[in-house]
């Protein structure tokens, strides 16, 4: 399974939207990686939300290139809002609970 999932960089009020088949070590890697990368200069991150996109990479990389595509904080705010209900092209998306620090 793919998964989409949005972290947040507290410190310098960023947002990132990424995909990965395991999101949770997805965040470590983006929070201990040792190459210079986008989300190196903005840690610590933390994960916002989590969404099951699909069985295939590609299928999640289509969602993910659309919800980036929209250059919309606002859009980002609401999806990871709890009682937020995704409609549209995201409505397939599926809402994963994880355990928040």
């Amino acid at each position: 399974m793919y998964y989409v999932y949005i972290i947040y960089s507290e410190a310098f009020a960023r947002f990132y939207v990424g995909t990965s088949q395991d999101p949770w070590l997805r965040l470590e890697k983006h929070n201990t990686s040792k190459f210079n990368t986008y989300t190196s200069k903005y840690r610590p991150w933390v994960l916002k939300a989590v969404f099951l996109a699909g069985t295939t990479r590609s299928d999640t990389e289509q969602i993910e290139k659309f919800i980036k595509k929209q250059k919309s904080k606002t859009l980002i705010l609401k999806m990871i809002d709890p009682s937020f209900v995704l409609s549209g092209k995201l409505a397939q998306l599926v809402r994963v609970p994880h355990v928040r620090d």
